[in-house]
Formats: structure tokens, sequence, C-alpha cells
């Protein structure tokens, strides 16, 4: 038979006896005791306690997560609070014990513990290890919490530039649910992946696409308990700009694969995109015009030569809205390492040749390349900016 397994935690540095009698009272009961270790300690005193069975070369780091992986192993947890107090480790303990829906019990009321306390959980350790061990009396009533099986999937909002209009790549779904509408796209974790593994791989088999050579920027978690039909799913998207993308074929669950210009029609009045993906487009799109704001990113789209016209149309792109050309090209050659002005022109347009330029040695712009329509925000912010 499987003895029942108990963990204490506390206050080791003010009340450690009174949690070594505890656990001797649960080892008296047939009831093994998973987390302190039964030895002394050997910096008394110090904010972190250390035992002699703790491995000497550890950090407190590893040291703290070996403890709650022993917590987290046993059956049930015992606070020794004397005085209701409730240190700061033991209130993260606490906080990580009640997410996995383990039992608690206290010796004492807990003091400015913003938890409710169910009656019956506090308990003397005599009283709970005679409930537990040996069957015997009322037994206590344990905290236990529903655990939510969720399953984790990737989705990709990749942009490019085509034509000089703003594109997103979206897959037309071949099955159930939402067959035959539009989609970002993804799909699900399968076992030994990362979320970037399985963001990359979705791309490549729903569309072709080689993500080799692709930065992906984690956007965000969406985990709307009714985003799926199919259930409980979470997905974190995954954010992509890149220039001069190729076309693009469907395949697995993705009959088809194209480019599609961004529109406001993809998102508004319940949208064109399938599950939540309206969102996540949304969203997608306002960080990569941030990334434009406060990054040289929109040099990505440019050659590695290319004039000022051209890295404005990039902006004008993304932003979707028209610059002055004028103070466009006076932020850009005023910032400082964003730009530098080569000995080349180009004369392929009618006019005067236009100076060519090449990407600077800055990846981060100082002051932020402000869109059009940001400039009240920002002045009320009281920050620097480059308006445009």
């Amino acid at each position: 038979m499987i003895r029942p397994a108990v963990a204490l935690i506390g206050s080791f540095r003010q009340h450690y006896p009174h949690v070594l009698a505890a656990a001797q009272v649960f080892l008296d009961n047939g009831i093994a005791v998973k987390s302190p270790p039964m030895s002394w300690i050997t910096n008394p005193g110090r904010e972190f306690v250390r035992f002699a069975s703790d491995p000497p070369r550890s950090s407190d780091h590893a040291i703290q997560a070996g403890t709650l992986e022993k917590i987290f192993a046993s059956d049930f947890v015992y606070v020794v609070n004397p005085g209701g107090y409730i240190g700061r480790t033991t209130a993260y303990e606490l906080g990580r014990v009640r997410e996995r829906g383990l039992a608690v019990f206290y010796a004492e009321p807990p003091e400015d513990l913003p938890i409710d306390v169910p009656e019956g959980t506090v308990v003397s350790a005599l009283d709970l290890a005679i409930a537990i061990g040996r069957g015997t009396g009322v037994r206590p009533r344990p905290i236990r919490r529903p655990r939510v099986a969720a399953l984790p999937t990737a989705d990709i909002v990749i942009f490019t530039i085509r034509l000089g209009r703003l594109h997103v790549l979206l897959v037309k779904r071949g099955t159930d649910p939402f067959r035959g509408k539009l989609a970002l796209p993804g799909g699900f974790v399968r076992p030994g992946e990362s979320l970037e593994d399985t963001a990359m791989r979705e791309l490549k088999e729903e569309t072709g696409l080689d993500s080799s050579g692709i930065r992906l920027r984690q956007l965000h978690t969406y985990s709307h308990p009714q985003r799926d039909p199919r259930g409980r799913i979470v997905t974190t998207a995954f954010l992509a700009i890149a220039p001069n993308l190729p076309e693009v074929t469907g395949a697995t669950d993705a009959y088809r694969a194209d480019w599609v210009e961004v529109e406001e029609s993809l998102w508004q009045n319940g949208g064109r995109l399938a599950f939540d993906h309206g969102v996540i487009l949304q969203e997608g799109l306002e960080r990569a015009r941030q990334l434009l704001e406060h990054t040289t990113v929109g040099l990505d789209f440019c050659g590695k030569h290319f004039t000022i016209s051209e890295l404005r149309e990039v902006y004008e792109a993304v932003w979707g809205v028209k610059v002055n050309p004028q103070n466009f090209q006076r932020k850009v050659r005023n910032t400082t390492g964003f730009v530098v002005k080569t000995k080349e022109k180009r004369t392929s347009r009618p006019g005067a040749p236009a100076e060519l330029f090449r990407r600077g040695t800055a990846h981060i712009l100082y002051p932020p390349m402000m869109r059009p329509g940001q400039q009240q925000r920002t002045r009320r912010e009281n920050q620097p900016t480059n308006m445009v």
C-alpha cells in the first residue's frame, strides 16, 4: 500500500522547529514527508534557507525549483504558520500549489492572506494525520480546483508588400470547422515541438513557404474559452514581416493559400476570417505599424541601395496612410544611424537624379518615427518624437 505524502511549507527561517515537530507527527502516523528534508539548516538567519542535504554547489533558484517539484509530487500540503504568519516565499509557494489544485491545510488561520480559507482546513498536525493516515475521525475537506485541459496551437501573421500594397498570407480552410473560410496559417503543437517549431512547420506545410530566413516575433496568446468550436484550444500568434516573398501553395488542411491585400473587411462586422483570426490580424497589423515607428524594420523591404521615396512607400503601405514627403525625408536624414548616404544616384525616373542610401547601423529609432494621427497621443505622453 502506498503511503499518503505531505509537503510542509512555512517560514523555515523563523519556525523550523515547529516544522520539524509537525513533520514528525505525520511520520509517526504513517504519512511520508516529501518536503522539507529532515536535516539541519546550514545558513541560519539568511533570507533563503539551505539544508545540509542540499547540493552545495546548487543555486538558490535550482534548490527552490527542486523544492517545488517535491511539493507538487505530494498528496496534500500543510502550512506551518505559528501566529498565522505567512512569509513571502510561503505565499509564492501557496499560489503555485493552488494553481495545481492540491489540498491545502493550515496549522493556524493565516493572517493577511488574500485568499479564501475553506472551513475545515485549519487543523492541527495530529488531528490531520489521524484523519488521513489512520482513516478515523472527521476528514477535513481539502481544496480541489478543477483543472482545464487545453490543446496548444500556433498561428502566424506574416506580412509582405506586393505592388506597393500591404498583403497578409492567408489560407482557405479545407476541413471543418470553418471549411472554405480564410484563416491564418497555423496548427496544433506536436510532441517534442516548441511553439516556434510548430509555427515554422505549419507555415511550410500549409503554404509551401520556406520559413528558415523569416524572423518570427511572438505576438500574443489567445485563450478565450469559446474561441474554437472544437474545444479548449489556446493559440500563440507569431508576427513576421518580410520582403519579396514568393507565391504560395496550399497543402494539408488548407487547400489553397494566397497573399491577400490587408483591408478592414477582413475583420469588420464578423469579418471574413475563421475563429478569432480577425482579432489576431488586427493586433498583428498594429504591432507591425509600431515596429516601423520604433525600429528600422522598414529597411528590410528595401534593396541594398534605395531612395528615400522608396522607403517612404514602405511606410505608407504598412501604415495605410499618406506621408508628407518633405517631412519624411527630413526625419529620415536626421535620425542617427537610420540610413547612410552613398555616392550613387538613380536616374531611371523623370526629374533630377535621386540620391541613393543604404542601411545604417541603428536597429532602434530614437526619437521614433510616429505615424500621422499619433501626434496628439505622443504629445500628451510628453515624449520626444519625429512626426511625419
